[in-house]
């Protein structure tokens, strides 16, 4: 079965290119991988102009804010904690799944700027994270082969042919879930969620029988006393204390879906993509020549890059080349996802091509995906140790290297799913059928997000305050 044609489908859509010559189209006749052809190309196309014509989800305003916050980082002043669903569905856009996200986000945030001391940028994968690509094209169930899913933008998880076929109309769907998401978590952000003052909404029940439970009670303690402190001596309400700043991004995988909300705005050079406020080229999608690359070196937001297996330094040097010719600070995100036996060897070679290149990228670390295997049940996990010994290397290379490691990268959710085992709690194999949700990757849930922020604040410390 091939799914993965030399080309997408071509739309019958012109859009004049810049001097440059790129357009939000421009991607449309390159080499393209992981989108699997629609099969009506006029109802592709037709869902295409129908997304074109609807509203932005985000402003350029908060691009521009988040790339200046990004460029500081890049700098040293600042951590990025960036996390979330691996691929979002359809069905998990509910309010309780919505503020169990934020509240987890908000949560780890806040741990890690009382131990840091340093301000957090917070990024979600979330607003628009519906799509997935796939190591092989197709799998068969019961004697049948089919398309795999590939997240809930392109296609359904439920397993017959027809569900599998990719539809255009979740393109529009994709689109009403992450206005809904977005606008949920712009009230809740704006309007007292992450209210400081209220430390007894951070239930701290479910930590008792962790090993930090004290530290964290004692963390709340402090942010509490303190906001007491400052109310006391001025009449004057924080609105800073109740509001709080969240981004979103997803990997741009499904073109279609980001391009038809790439836009120009009123006296503003360049095209932003309005869906989401920062994008990500995945390890699949690298191609130089391909649709991918094409398509986001044309747009302002900022970029993240996946680097790891299989290594190859000079790619990464021309992809950035390609994406950020002009060596903008916050432009560009590197993420290292190398699997904990690898950091050691391949690292230290791409800190050492980047700063020779003179591009002034965000470091992170994405521990979750070189780390994952399956039980002997084939149940998909990973180990909580893994993730954290290859957060503790990636730190130790960056110190040697004299480099920055701004911001980590975590699949998680704030549900108290089983699906990573370890953290304090001790998950084991046997208990990951408790609660196991994703369709995907596995994720830390709430508990170990926790754990896993108090325990990158402390590898933090020790590689830049001691």
């Amino acid at each position: 079965m091939t799914t993965n044609p030399k080309t997408a489908n071509p739309l019958n859509i012109e859009l004049k290119p810049n001097e440059n010559g790129w357009s939000p189209l421009s991607w449309n006749s390159k080499p393209i991988e992981q989108l699997p052809p629609y099969p009506d190309s006029v109802e592709l196309e037709n869902a295409y102009r129908q997304l074109r014509s609807l509203p932005p989800l985000i402003t350029s305003w908060e691009i521009e804010a988040l790339k200046t916050k990004l460029a500081n980082v890049s700098k040293g002043e600042g951590f990025l904690l960036w996390g979330g669903d691996c691929a979002e569905t359809f069905d998990a856009c509910t309010a309780p799944k919505i503020v169990n996200m934020l509240k987890v986000m908000l949560q780890m945030s806040f741990i890690l700027v009382h131990e840091m001391s340093t301000p957090i940028l917070r990024v979600g994968r979330i607003a628009g994270q519906y799509a997935k690509p796939r190591s092989k094209d197709s799998e068969t169930i019961d004697g049948v082969e089919m398309l795999n899913y590939r997240g809930d933008l392109i296609n359904s998880f439920e397993p017959n042919k027809e569900a599998r076929t990719p539809d255009p109309q979740r393109l529009i769907k994709g689109y009403e879930k992450s206005a809904l998401t977005l606008n949920f978590l712009r009230a809740l952000a704006d309007e007292g969620f992450a209210d400081l003052q209220h430390p007894e909404q951070w239930e701290l029940d479910f930590m008792q029988n962790n090993e930090y439970y004290k530290d964290y009670e004692a963390m709340v303690n402090s942010i509490h006393k303190a906001i007491n402190f400052m109310e006391t001596i001025t009449p004057n309400t924080f609105s800073t204390l109740h509001k709080v700043d969240i981004y979103t991004s997803h990997e741009a995988l499904n073109l279609y879906y980001d391009s038809a909300q790439t836009r120009q705005v009123p006296r503003k050079a360049g095209w932003f993509n309005l869906s989401g406020h920062m994008v990500w080229l995945g390890n699949r999608t690298k191609q130089l020549d391909g649709a991918h690359v094409e398509y986001l070196r044309g747009i302002e937001n900022p970029i993240g890059i996946k680097v790891g297996p299989p290594f190859d330094v000079d790619e990464t040097i021309e992809i950035m080349d390609k994406l950020n010719p002009n060596h903008e600070a916050g432009k560009i995100v590197l993420i290292s996802r190398m699997g904990v036996d690898e950091v050691k060897e391949h690292l230290p070679r791409y800190i050492k091509a980047v700063k020779k290149a003179g591009h002034p990228v965000v470091w992170s670390c994405d521990p979750m995906h070189g780390n994952t295997f399956a039980t002997e049940n084939k149940v998909k996990t990973r180990r909580f140790d893994d993730i954290l010994d290859e957060i503790k290397e990636t730190f130790a290379v960056h110190r040697a290297e004299g480099s920055y490691l701004g911001g980590v990268h975590l699949e998680l959710t704030g549900d108290n799913v089983t699906e990573c085992v370890g953290g304090a709690n001790g998950l084991n194999e046997a208990g990951l059928g408790t609660n196991y949700e994703t369709y995907c990757d596995p994720r830390l849930n709430y508990e170990q997000s926790l754990e896993m922020a108090f325990l990158v604040a402390r590898e933090w410390n020790k590689s830049y305050r001691s």
